[in-house]
């Protein structure tokens, strides 16, 4: 991976045409992909959803001077799509989850080289401090997402029960729902495949006192609280108190068979109202705090997608200060609550910045709440260059398991082998 990007920003460097193409006039043009977060992205930015315009036309009307390239991609492709930009020497903003591959091959720009500083302040300490490494701050957060444990209320009111706090209350609750259903209705969900199995592993290790890391910051694949976590995590699938399917069945499934009325309990974003009214779902439901075993603490999953910048080695000392510009009106044009209030209330996110709270608070009193899991949240280590291979690890560890693999056997080679990776990248 270390000498593929080394390679693209070689090419990059000498074959570029300038990503940032100074046509006659002195014209700036930023090449942007945007991630699409749902249907209605593509018709923000590019059609008429921005109150009969949209995000590039107003843009452009209101900064003269600058023109935006700007293509909504899909989660799909974007990666590909972004590497052949990179690659072309065609991409100066890209809108993604990870940054630190590309920061770690001198790919990006400094943040410190294109925010205005008010813009800067405003974003949650919090947010910035996850996309920091060797104290250079190389992306902003655009928005972000927190989970919680979603629960079917007339279910359990019908069942006289409270949603569980703890591990072992979890299981007394699935093993209720099942008896009181007679096994009809899924107690709890479980995605352990490879579109979200990371997440299905912070879960269940930051509920244990585990994770990901270290409070040194050092890989703990292998620790005993991650592996009694995963334990117990196959332990409910092997008990029937989950989907059939975890390996297979992503997210989106579990809120479907949620917003069917199918599954009592699920693990969802913030926005998990939003998208079973869009299921027509008859669903009455409310978030609670994820379960943890007895003793500890439980931890929300914070997610959280970023923008950065990518250096253009083609341009004079004078056209990169022209382009730094261009890109730190792009990044107030975008989060200038006006714009980006509604653009995060459409996509059904939590907010980057203070200046969106008081409007969101105000046009949706749940999301104060949902601000406050949030800020209790812990985020992926993503700043860490091995970041792609744990979480392709992790995944590939607990589908192991669900197979009757050793888990700590599992977690032991992982651990090993990201540690090497560690070493040699040091190197």
């Amino acid at each position: 991976m270390k000498k593929m990007f080394a390679l693209l920003l070689a090419l990059v460097m000498v074959f570029s045409l300038s990503a940032a193409a100074f046509a006659d006039g002195g014209e700036i043009t930023l090449d942007v992909i945007i991630c699409q977060y749902s249907s209605g992205t593509q018709d923000w930015f590019l059609g008429t959803g921005m109150d009969g315009s949209n995000f590039v036309d107003k843009f452009e009307a209101e900064n003269p001077g600058i023109k935006l390239n700007l293509e909504v991609v899909s989660w799909n492709d974007v990666y590909t799509v972004a590497d052949t930009r990179i690659q072309d020497g065609k991409l100066d903003i890209l809108n993604i989850d990870v940054f630190a591959n590309y920061a770690n091959e001198g790919l990006l720009e400094p943040v410190s080289q294109y925010c205005p500083e008010d813009l800067y302040n405003d974003f949650f300490p919090s947010f910035i401090a996850n996309s920091v490494i060797d104290d250079t701050v190389w992306a902003v957060p655009d928005l972000a997402s927190a989970r919680a444990l979603w629960y079917n209320v007339d279910m359990f009111e019908e069942m006289g029960i409270e949603p569980p706090t703890t591990w072992a209350e979890l299981e007394d609750v699935s093993q209720t729902i099942l008896d009181f259903y007679d096994g009809e209705v899924y107690p709890w969900g479980i995605d352990m495949t490879t579109d979200e199995g990371q997440a299905a592993f912070a879960y269940y290790t930051w509920g244990n006192g585990g994770g990901f890391i270290d409070e040194d910051g050092n890989w703990a694949l292998n620790s005993d609280a991650n592996v009694e976590a995963i334990e117990y995590a196959i332990s409910l699938v092997n008990n029937g108190y989950t989907n059939p399917n975890p390996a297979t069945q992503t997210r989106y499934d579990l809120e479907d068979m949620f917003a069917a009325g199918d599954m009592a309990m699920v693990i969802a974003p913030n926005d998990m109202p939003t998208y079973c009214a869009g299921k027509d779902s008859e669903v009455n439901l409310a978030s609670a705090p994820i379960p943890a075993n007895e003793g500890m603490t439980g931890s929300g999953v914070g997610v959280m997608d970023r923008v950065m910048a990518f250096k253009d080695e083609s341009l004079s000392e004078e056209e990169t200060a022209a382009r730094d510009e261009a890109i730190g009106k792009f990044l107030e044009f975008f989060y200038r609550p006006e714009n980006y209030v509604p653009w995060v209330s459409m996509e059904g996110f939590l907010p980057a910045v203070n200046s969106a709270v008081a409007a969101l608070v105000e046009s949706d009193p749940s999301f104060e709440a949902w601000l406050s899991v949030l800020d209790t949240s812990k985020f992926y280590p993503t700043s860490l260059g091995e970041w792609d291979a744990v979480k392709q690890g992790v995944i590939k560890a607990e589908q192991n398991a669900l197979t009757g693999a050793d888990v700590r056997a599992e977690l032991d080679a992982l651990q090993a082998d990201i540690v090497a990776q560690a070493e040699a990248a040091a190197e």
